[in-house]
Formats: C-alpha cells, structure tokens, sequence
C-alpha cells in the first residue's frame, strides 16, 4: 500500500501526487493539515529517519517559532505534539511505501524506489 503524506497546496507535494499518477500507481493521500497525524504514525517516522530529516527547518513555520518551540522540535517525546499541531514543520512529502519511507520528492528517486 502507497500512502502519500502531505499537504495538497504544496508545490513539492503537487509533483509527487502527479508522477505517482502518471506511472498510474494506486495511491492514497494524506492531508495532515486536514485529517491530522497521529502519535504512533509521527514515533514510526521519528524511529525510521530521524526528526533532523522529518522536520523542515527551512519553511515559514519554522522561522515563525520562537526559542522554546524550536528546542521543543529537536527532542522526539516533545516534538511529536509541536509537528500536530503546526504539521506545516513536517517535511513534504512523506511517501509511505508499504512501510519504506521517503521523505521529499526527486523523480530520480521515485523513479527507483518503484523500479520505473
């Protein structure tokens, strides 16, 4: 099962969503801004690629944080509740491909990833 992680507006997520449908893959999309994420699926992500690799220290939302939020996002047990509530910090997209992750969008690497 391919479950793509993302928000629908992001130009990174817009092209991830359109070479998964024009190698017609099947995939889901999750919108983490609208259907949320839970605890467990963030602690998986966090075990699998590090909070270094799953937070986006470049965007808006990151630079709109102060001091207490930023060291909040570098421990695992207190980002979790910092990525739910402004999921704009969680990098995108997050690709889900049957339990193998990949965090942001090089058609180079779908490409491989689905031997395309």
């Amino acid at each position: 099962m391919i479950t793509l992680y993302g928000i629908p507006n992001c130009d990174t997520v817009k092209k991830a969503r359109t070479w998964l449908s024009s190698q017609q893959l099947d995939f889901t999309f999750h919108d983490f801004k609208k259907q949320g994420i839970d605890d467990a699926t963030l602690r998986t992500w966090i075990a699998a690629i590090g909070l270094d690799k799953l937070v986006n220290r470049a965007g808006t939302t990151w630079r709109a944080l102060d001091d207490a939020e930023k060291a909040q996002a570098a421990n695992p047990d207190t980002a979790i509740a910092l990525l739910q509530a402004k999921p704009s910090l969680i990098k995108r997209p997050v690709l889900d491909n049957g339990g193998k992750l990949r965090v942001g969008f090089k058609d180079v690497d779908y490409a491989a990833e689905f031997g395309r």
